[in-house]
């Protein structure tokens, strides 16, 4: 089940809305084949490792391991139980039910009803954190929302404005955390900020300095103060900007009006229509606060740099469970998880 999982993520960012599946087929104890899903629309992971078994004959006697529940329906492809069962394979260990409205156990169902044994919550919680924003978008309604930011030494976000260069980013990463702030970006389906932000860095939002897939962007504008000459308004990618008064569509832009007095829920319900599963918020503070206050985020991924500010801009502030650390240099990533949320 741990290589499943291996396999697994290393679809990350790439099968949206599809959820990360990895599976292993063992005959003798041996593997004999393994495959993952790669992209929505393409091969299953139980159909790419059955595909890799070279001598078909074996599966009869062979156990297939997959990290999540095999589908039962047709969709962009054929149904997973079916090709488990015209394979006559007849031992399924599963590392966690698939709880989305098409599949929450009728995969499983089936199986047993043809004379499949199935064995259920082998590293399950494991299982589960691996698509924990297909989770979260399935059972509650709304996508996994990762708050990210920077802060020096001392607790601070950024310098003053009169001590920053005007339309330009303020990194206080090294060069390596901003590589992996890249990636992260490659790895969820949208990025969020405020106005503020746009207009204090004129940032593009994109995934430039690692190989991946730029997130659809939004920006929380109540009062449609982003600049026409911002870099998110003008290149090829999409942005979306949340606001108090239009409703509209400009080349790849859109505006969209909500009741600010109801942010939370409109905007849950935006990010529904979108079909969005996981968004990442860098910033600014206010922005990142209200998520905080509003208890509207998931995890937490804050940078600690060896950098001293003395004065500036106060880093978000929080009271949630600390998880795990990375060391990357001078810097270190602290990742914690809101688990007050029901997906966990």
């Amino acid at each position: 089940m741990k290589r499943c999982i291996e396999l697994a993520s290393k679809g990350l960012g790439e099968t949206y809305p599809n959820p990360m599946v990895g599976c292993v087929i063992v005959y003798k104890n041996k593997i004999i084949g393994e495959g993952w899903h790669k992209k929505a629309g393409e091969n299953h992971a139980e159909i790419e490792a059955i595909n890799s078994v070279k001598d078909k004959s074996k599966l009869k006697k062979s156990t297939l391991y997959v990290n999540l529940e095999p589908c039962n329906h047709f969709g962009k492809t054929s149904p997973c139980t079916n090709r488990i069962l015209n394979d006559q394979i007849k031992k399924v260990v599963i590392g966690t039910k698939d709880f989305s409205d098409k599949i929450n156990g009728k995969g499983i169902e089936i199986l047993e009803k043809n004379g499949c044994k199935i064995k259920v919550g082998v590293l399950e919680k494991e299982c589960f954190h691996l698509n924990r924003r297909f989770f979260e978008f399935h059972i509650n309604n709304k996508p996994y929302i990762i708050l990210k930011w920077a802060e020096s030494d001392d607790g601070f976000v950024s310098p003053l404005k009169k001590n920053r260069l005007k339309k330009k980013p303020y990194w206080l990463s090294n060069e390596f955390l901003i590589q992996r702030s890249h990636k992260w970006r490659s790895e969820e389906q949208a990025i969020l900020i405020g106005v503020q932000t746009a207009i204090d860095d004129n940032p593009s939002l994109t995934v430039r300095v690692f190989k991946g897939k730029t997130p659809l962007r939004f920006i929380i504008d109540p009062n449609n103060r982003l600049p026409k000459s911002s870099a998110l308004l003008n290149d090829n990618y999409n942005t979306i900007i949340i606001n108090k008064t239009i409703n509209r569509v400009q080349y790849s832009n859109e505006w969209i009006k909500i009741n600010f007095d109801l942010f939370k829920k409109e905007l849950t319900e935006v990010f529904k229509r979108k079909k969005i599963q996981s968004v990442i918020i860098e910033g600014g503070t206010k922005t990142l606060n209200y998520f905080i206050e509003q208890d509207f985020f998931n995890e937490v991924r804050k940078i600690r740099t060896e950098k001293k500010l003395s004065s500036g801009v106060k880093s978000p502030k929080f009271k949630n469970i600390f998880v795990t650390k990375d060391i990357i240099k001078d810097n270190s990533i602290e990742y914690f998880f809101n688990f007050s949320t029901k997906t966990h």
